[in-house]
């Protein structure tokens, strides 16, 4: 764990915490990392209760593990700079961003990220989310689609069913008209991420979109967690490779 924060620090230029005052009395950080080559941004939000305990010096409480957040390299080894998205300071005890993720309060504070991430560099904005991410960054995509939203949308093992919460098929991806990009692991063992129901979300999108789908690695532990092949276990650095050249193709000149 300690080697990929040290990795992802090597291929930084610029690292910075960013807290960003959003609502009243509250604020926003995030880790922001640029590479010496920019071509656009990942704005990252991991999944499970969406909790880092980021650091003012920028090293990881929590979370490291995930997908997302131990691929930051990778990411800016593709010359993507990356914004790593804890939870707000009003959600720094449990639930942390349990119940959260779908609300306007937590729109308004993503979109307070990327309008500062939009003052440093005039290169596309992307959301990027994995399994309980992706509640958070359809959610905000579809809250900020005429006002300050993403220009594309990246879904990786997306919520396709849930009892608890609104799953990704009964929001209104309807509404979406940038380009979004689901990434999903065949055999991702989570209940909630199968990927039989992933037409379940595809047939709900009217903006243009592609499906990667992927195939091996290893899955170690609990089906719905990082090291998992819901997780991309083994396989990160390819399926980061395919994100970044779709991001690349459809987002650059």
């Amino acid at each position: 764990m300690l080697a990929a924060l040290l990795g992802a620090a090597a291929f930084a230029q610029t690292q910075q915490v960013r807290d960003l005052p959003t609502r009243p009395g509250v604020t926003q950080r995030y880790l922001w990392q640029e590479p010496q080559r920019l071509d656009a941004t990942v704005v990252l939000l991991i999944g499970g209760n969406g909790f880092l305990s980021i650091a003012p010096s920028g090293s990881l409480g929590a979370g490291a593990g995930n997908f997302l957040a131990r691929s930051r390299d990778k990411f800016l080894a593709q010359g993507l700079a990356v914004a790593l998205v804890d939870a707000p300071s009003d959600r720094q005890s449990p639930p942390y961003l349990s119940g959260f993720r779908q609300t306007p309060e937590h729109a308004a504070d993503l979109r307070t990220v990327m309008a500062d991430i939009r003052t440093r560099t005039a290169k596309p904005v992307v959301l990027v989310g994995t399994s309980r991410g992706t509640q958070s960054a359809a959610a905000v995509a579809i809250a900020t689609v005429q006002d300050g939203g993403p220009d594309a949308l990246v879904l990786t093992s997306s919520i396709l069913q849930d009892a608890k919460s609104r799953a990704l098929p009964q929001m209104d991806l309807q509404s979406l008209r940038l380009p979004v990009l689901v990434v999903h692991h065949q055999e991702d063992g989570c209940s909630l991420c199968q990927a039989s129901d992933l037409p379940l979300l595809t047939d709900k999108l009217k903006a243009p979109y592609q499906l990667l789908a992927y195939h091996g690695g290893n899955s170690t532990g609990d089906p719905c967690e990082a090291f998992a092949h819901h997780g991309f276990n083994a396989i990160e650095a390819q399926v980061v490779q395919d994100i970044a050249a779709w991001i690349k193709t459809t987002l650059l000149p």
